[in-house]
């Protein structure tokens, strides 16, 4: 069966709309919620993954020993519940009828009457409390053939048998790991849909068949979005036919390529926003910042994956103790799954302190599901922004450098009043301390600063849009043709080095939504204005904004000065569950901005529409400035 005739009927499933409703306006309202909320993920998932430690070479001792960690050091109580096995655990697919074949000389308990099933084991997991994930790929065969070098526990048989991917075998695949053999979640890759084209060594050699790649990681306009979306579409089908209770997480792995940053949040659980982590410092900035300034594309039931937590090698090792506090920090205020992947039979005590800090912890677990906001960023510091179910703040002051920076908090990063008292609390070191208008601290290289922090809040009667990301999803973001993220930091991958001439910017979303910027990363203007709160976003796009029991919504509207284009329109529309409730005329760049408001008491979904009259060359970007929802 060829690529063509395999993609066809899946068309109709993509994103899981019908072929009408694909072309009709994306900028018409819905009055519904489009962003993912099947499976099991309300919460940032929290567990271990084989991978970083093991890579290939898994097996149920050393899986069974992790787990085993966990719960003896606590850290299930405090909500690590996923063992994961990732890549590693088939040893064929089985040419009579297709089903996938246990390493069972790697995992004993598998080894039952009649064929090999890991119902044994995850049974087991189940009963110490924890949920089991395993791992698989959108291709005919996996990551581990393409680029393991002579690694150990590779597929084995015929070139049939070896192909023990999704791609021909999904719903078959899927009723086996989760009916018959009792997972819970599934991690999704995507070598198999990019490493195998004809004239890959590996092919031409006769070890495996060729698939045309779907996806190239290092060309947007060379990867076949819509094909990838409807292998997605089939899998999140089957998924749902399997498990008819909806106790289920899907992960996403195609490392941030074919625009996945855009479009994962309506695809899956969670889903990663950048190439694999390493090690490294410099690789953990990548990482890092594939997913710092994505908070609009974050929600309950959708997470930004910028990979598992590698604390307990290398740079992040127990010599190296900041870095870990770093590493574990920043992945907590960014909302990403908390998933460790160290050995934990041998994980020092300190290590196993930092993933147990049940106050950093319960920010990456609030329940209010908000990504922190880029406050501040210049030369090489940072400062994130939370807020917190409670109206709390939590705020991250980050140096990524290799000097200490004296540092500001001001009040105006955390939009709480400045002539009232702050109190803070360090959730690394306990201390206490308070501060009016701002306060001066050090922080110390590659040191990241967390503080809970309590004031009275700049907007007293509500919260604007940009401190709630998680009720606010870009369903239609405006970007045409997506474009590299230059923002994000280019480190010398482990697997390449400096062979070649370095990496390139890569991984699309340039133009994205973003909170209290424009889409180009710049501040908020209208007419010469600046908005310090507010969603920047490109026009002919449409945001969805859960309503939680406010009863007015305003925001001061307009052309974005950075705009290049000063001749195009904009209207701007608000809609209340699919109902018009407010509008604008139409605006260009330098126009001052409009106020649009309207008494939103009862309403469930707002959609902020920035509509485009015509079509011109230059994306525009459009500000929705001091964006609010009000008592």
């Amino acid at each position: 069966m060829t690529l063509h005739r395999f993609l066809l009927p899946l068309a109709a499933l993509c994103a899981g709309t019908s072929l009408s409703a694909q072309m009709a306006d994306p900028l018409a309202p819905t009055g519904r919620w489009s962003a993912y909320q099947a499976g099991s993920a309300q919460l940032p998932p929290m567990g271990w993954n084989s991978w970083n430690a093991f890579f290939t070479h898994v097996d149920e001792e050393k899986l069974m020993g992790s787990a085993q960690r966990i719960r003896d050091a606590g850290l299930a109580r405090k909500g690590y519940r996923y063992i994961n096995i990732d890549d590693g655990w088939w040893i064929r697919r089985r040419a009579s009828d297709g089903r996938l074949m246990i390493r069972t000389d790697k995992f004993p308990s598998a080894r039952v009457k009649g064929d090999p099933s890991f119902r044994p084991l995850t049974d087991r997991l189940h009963a110490m409390g924890f949920k089991a994930g395993i791992y698989s790929d959108l291709g005919r065969n996996i990551c581990s053939q393409a680029y393991a070098d002579g690694s150990e526990q590779l597929p084995e048989g015929s070139v049939a048998e070896r192909e023990v991917g999704l791609y021909g075998h999904t719903d078959q695949d899927i009723r086996l790991f989760f009916a018959d053999w009792g997972f819970d979640a599934i991690k999704v890759d995507g070598c198999g849909i990019r490493a195998y084209a004809p004239d890959a060594e590996r092919v031409r050699s006769g070890q495996y068949r060729a698939l045309a790649p779907l996806i190239d990681q290092h060309s947007i306009s060379r990867s076949n979005i819509p094909a990838v979306k409807a292998l997605f579409a089939e899998i999140n089908q089957s998924l749902a036919r399997h498990n008819p209770d909806g106790d289920y997480m899907l992960s996403l792995c195609i490392w941030g390529s074919a625009n996945v940053r855009s479009w994962g949040k309506d695809v899956g659980n969670i889903s990663r926003t950048s190439d694999d982590i390493s090690p490294d410092w410099g690789r953990m900035l990548t990482n890092y910042d594939s997913a710092a300034r994505r908070a609009l594309y974050a929600h309950p039931g959708s997470w930004n994956d910028p990979d598992m937590l590698f604390i307990g090698k290398g740079d992040f090792d127990a010599n190296h103790l900041i870095e870990a506090k770093s590493h574990f920090s920043l992945w907590a205020m960014m909302n990403a799954p908390l998933l460790i992947g160290a050995d934990l039979r041998t994980t020092p005590q300190p290590l196993i302190d930092i993933f147990g800090n049940a106050d950093i912890i319960a920010l990456n677990q609030d329940q209010a599901g908000n990504q922190a906001v880029m406050a501040f960023d210049a030369d090489g510091f940072q400062i994130l922004v939370k807020t917190l179910a409670n109206g709390e703040k939590a705020v991250a002051l980050f140096n990524r450098g290799l000097a200490p920076v004296d540092a500001i908090l001001t009040a105006d990063h955390l939009k709480f009043r400045a002539d009232r008292p702050i109190a803070l609390a360090n959730l690394w070191t306990g201390e206490r301390s308070s501060f009016m208008r701002d306060m001066k601290l050090r922080v110390a290289p590659r040191e990241t600063v967390v503080f809970r922090a309590r004031g009275d809040r700049t907007l007293a009667d509500g919260l604007y849009l940009s401190e709630q990301p998680g009720m606010v999803n870009p369903a239609a973001d405006g970007v045409v043709q997506p474009e590299p993220d230059p923002t994000i930091y280019r480190s010398i991958p482990n697997w390449r080095g400096t062979r070649g001439i370095g990496e390139r910017p890569m991984y699309a979303g340039w133009g994205g939504a973003m909170a209290d910027f424009t889409p180009y990363n710049q501040p908020l203007v209208i007419a010469g204005k600046t908005y310090g709160s507010g969603i920047g976003i490109l026009a002919n796009s449409r945001l969805e904004v859960r309503n939680a029991g406010f009863a007015r919504f305003a925001a001061q509207v307009g052309v974005d000065d950075s705009a290049l284009d000063g001749d195009q329109a904009v209207r701007f529309f608000l809609y209340g569950d699919g109902r018009p409730l407010a509008s604008t005329p139409p605006m260009r760049r330098g126009a001052p901005a409009q106020a649009i408001a309207a008494d939103v008491k009862g309403i469930k979904l707002l959609e902020l529409v920035a509509r485009a009259d015509g079509v011109r060359g230059n994306a525009v970007p459009v500000s929705w400035g001091d964006a609010a929802l009000l008592r």
